[in-house]
């Protein structure tokens, strides 16, 4: 079980769940989403993230606000974002591993799967939560059949490592065909509001 009760109130999730946070522009999702990561790692779980919107430095940085002495964490991330923009070294490294681009879905699949073996197989650790940020930077470069065939591996890697997957994804971009298919995938859905003064909600699959 993953209990995220110290960010989502009440909420006590099985291994293996999927869960999309979904929200119009800065309601907060982003920090929603890292929130849950950092609240794993405060014990002791694995954190990875895929990045397709930010590099992975960026990421880094932002989780060192929520958590002292990462460098000695299990914490990944998969920057899609470095190498497309030419910018700066792009070597792997312990905590940091890139795919060419958000269009690499076979590149990321591969990165998140080193991470995932290194954390569930190697290290022993039984509870990682992984963060893709965000769905819909993926759905600006490929058409909704790519992606959704690409989260279908991307969840059932995540449930089969007994993972807690989040998947940030911008409400207002999609339209209502594209969300009722992607929903689909979920075991359930983290809604966010414009209104700070209203908590997420969290709908579960029945």
């Amino acid at each position: 079980m993953y209990d995220l009760a110290d960010v989502l109130p009440d909420a006590e999730l099985e291994s293996g769940t999927n869960l999309l946070i979904t929200g119009p522009p800065l309601s907060g999702k982003r920090r929603l989403a890292l929130d849950i990561l950092a609240d794993g790692t405060r014990q002791d779980e694995g954190a990875i993230v895929v990045t397709t919107k930010d590099s992975g430095d960026k990421i880094l940085s932002e989780y060192k606000k929520r958590i002292d002495d990462i460098e000695n964490r299990p914490l990944g991330v998969v920057d899609c974002v470095t190498k497309q923009r030419g910018v700066g070294n792009a070597e792997d490294g312990p905590q940091l591993k890139y795919a060419s681009s958000p269009v690499d879905m076979t590149g990321i699949g591969i990165k998140l799967s080193e991470f995932l073996q290194d954390f569930y197989e190697r290290r022993g650790l039984q509870q990682n939560r992984v963060l893709m940020h965000s769905v819909s930077t993926l759905l600006m470069y490929s058409d909704l059949q790519t992606v959704f065939r690409f989260l279908h591996v991307f969840t059932g890697r995540v449930q089969s490592a007994n993972g807690l997957g989040l998947y940030v994804i911008d409400s207002t971009a999609h339209d209502d065909q594209t969300m009722n298919t992607l929903t689909q995938l979920f075991d359930g859905v983290v809604e966010l509001s414009e209104n700070d003064a209203e908590p997420p909600r969290l709908r579960t699959a029945q």
